[in-house]
């Protein structure tokens, strides 16, 4: 049996759980915080959650998770057959990762948590997500989903990066990533309604208040 490694306020977690939930696979959550343990090192070199527990070792970068969930698991494809499609919906998750996700990251203390971020940051961080929401409406119409007619693990990322940027770019006084990337916001609701993400979404809401105590150190 598959097991993941994490916690459910991650939004990177949240991603690969969702891709087991949408393939049906059989599997077990294991709760880890990210650290520098000697164990946790083990089954992640950096680190970081997710981690995926799979019967010939640990798989620790999202993406190549989700593409080993599609191809161990039942359930519809979550990358295309097609080759060109599928490099479509790799192109649209680099783009979600590295122009979206990477740079509002930057800024989640301030956004977030309550801490602080230079002037400075803050500005390319808006700069970054203008430009990043424009390239992602160059590519996709959101229509109705973000890579065609068929929920792929593009959406998966999206579900879990562009509503997380929107929010930090709107508190940073920053650009309506939504209005720059036109349909994204239908788009969000109507993968939002889905079973598993409202699985994903109860999980996390039920796990706050232990995920704050590892924020405190307690």
């Amino acid at each position: 049996m598959l097991k993941l490694h994490g916690f459910c306020a991650s939004n990177y977690v949240n991603m690969a759980k969702l891709a087991l939930l949408e393939k049906g696979a059989d599997f077990e959550f294991v709760t880890q915080y990210p650290n520098q343990k000697p164990g946790t090192l083990a089954i992640s070199p950096m680190g970081k959650m997710p981690a995926l527990e799979t019967e010939h070792g640990f798989i620790a970068e999202t993406q190549v998770m989700l593409e080993y969930i599609d191809q161990v698991a039942g359930g519809p494809d979550l990358f295309p057959q097609d080759p060109f499609q599928r490099a479509h919906v790799k192109q649209i998750i680099h783009m979600l990762e590295i122009y979206i996700e990477l740079p509002a990251r930057r800024c989640y203390t301030e956004v977030f948590f309550g801490g602080k971020v230079s002037d400075e940051s803050k500005q390319q961080t808006i700069d970054a997500l203008l430009k990043g929401a424009r390239a992602l409406a160059r590519v996709t119409d959101f229509s109705p989903y973000i890579a065609g007619a068929h929920f792929t693990a593009a959406d998966v990322f999206f579900l879990y990066s562009f509503e997380l940027a929107a929010i930090a770019a709107h508190k940073l006084s920053g650009p309506d990533l939504f209005a720059e990337a036109p349909g994204s916001a239908e788009l969000l609701k109507r993968l939002q309604q889905r079973d598993t993400a409202k699985q994903v979404a109860a999980d996390r809401e039920a796990s706050m208040e232990d995920f704050r105590k590892y924020v405190r150190g307690g």
